[in-house]
């Protein structure tokens, strides 16, 4: 990966619906090489997937819910039978298995108090591997995404670099 795939794979973590001629402008590329570099990242897999970003509130569920589990029995076949459960939980939104406090943090949406109740006895209660789970309610979504830094970018140029896109070799 050089310096223009850095590029490109920046501009796209921020909005994967720009064309290729924009992509183009910001990275000092022709559309063509950056559409075939952006198909060659995905390819790879550095790019996992091409996502929208839904306003929780627009689509009724603006009830954002950070949620710690910890279960009883940490056995191979339990964490996977939890992990399989949490996948297929449509108000799950991030499941992630952690080392701490917990064993798995959720980030979840709900319409209301009540739906998340509902929840909470499909997976928690109902669960009998769950000892106990601790919630947080979100009172404003401050930042949400997934970026990230990407070496090689201005965000991450050395000190007294100019961050401008690097020259094009033939």
């Amino acid at each position: 990966m050089d310096r223009f795939d850095a590029l490109i794979l920046d501009a796209l973590q921020r909005d994967t619906r720009q064309t290729a001629e924009a992509l183009a402008a910001k990275v000092g590329l022709s559309a063509d090489a950056c559409r075939k570099r952006a198909n060659r990242l995905r390819a790879a897999g550095y790019i996992e997937a091409d996502v929208a970003r839904l306003s929780p509130e627009k689509l009724g569920r603006g009830l954002m819910l950070v949620v710690e589990v910890t279960l009883m029995n940490e056995r191979p076949a339990a964490l996977d039978r939890f992990k399989q459960r949490m996948r297929a939980a449509p108000e799950v939104m991030q499941c992630y298995y952690v080392t701490g406090n917990a064993d798995f943090i959720l980030i979840l949406s709900a319409r209301d108090m009540a739906d998340y109740e509902a929840f909470t006895r499909r997976h928690f209660f109902d669960e009998e591997n769950v000892a106990r789970f601790r919630t947080s309610a979100v009172m404003e979504r401050v930042k949400t995404g997934f970026t990230m830094p990407v070496p090689g970018t201005t965000a991450n140029a050395a000190p007294g670099s100019t961050g401008s896109p690097p020259e094009a070799t033939s």
